[in-house]
């Protein structure tokens, strides 16, 4: 594992694929399907290559009982902390729930889906977390690399897929206000 300067672990893409093979291994030898949605930083550093590591592996799962208890196995024999993979983000989900298998890797026993980009920007900017200080969360590059990716050249345009996806009484103002410093600053 890696640490933050605060002296916090985070997960490599290695280490995420390594848990995650183990995960399939356990789940094999119980004669089990496992299906998991990756969200945040995982796919942040799974599927678009686009940081190194990530505090935890963010997901919603089936059989969630299963994958719990398996969860802590593996953490248990890798050294991983034991919330390596939870659920937390399930506060986050959007009713247009639009996944892909993306470029994750895949195995026998673990299905493995993502967010759609949109859909990661949408709940990105639905959190807007903008750390004051070192090891605390922050959304910022994780916004700009989505924009850039999905090629969006307004603030207006990046709020309208946020729209798509959360109904305007639950986005915060400070997600409109990021958005709009992102572009203000250039930093797009």
């Amino acid at each position: 594992m890696s640490e933050t300067a605060a002296g916090q672990s985070k997960l490599t893409r290695e280490q995420i694929v390594a848990a995650l093979t183990a995960l399939n291994r356990a789940l094999a030898e119980r004669g089990v399907m496992g299906e998991i949605c990756l969200f945040g930083g995982a796919v942040m550093v799974l599927a678009f290559n686009a940081r190194l590591a990530t505090k935890d592996v963010d997901a919603v799962f089936q059989p969630a009982g299963v994958i719990r208890e398996l969860t802590q196995q593996v953490a248990a024999a890798a050294g991983l902390p034991v919330n390596w993979l939870n659920d937390g983000v399930k506060g986050y989900l959007s009713v247009r729930h639009e996944v892909t298998g993306g470029s994750l890797p895949q195995f026998d026993h673990l299905r493995l889906t993502m967010p759609t980009a949109e859909y990661l920007l949408a709940m990105k900017c639905l959190a807007s977390r903008i750390g004051a200080g070192a090891g605390e969360a922050d959304d910022t590059a994780d916004i700009i690399f989505l924009i850039r990716h999905l090629g969006l050249r307004s603030p207006q345009a990046v709020m309208d897929i946020v729209c798509a996806y959360y109904p305007p009484p639950r986005i915060p103002v400070k997600a409109q206000f990021l958005v709009e410093s992102l572009f203000e600053e250039r930093r797009i």
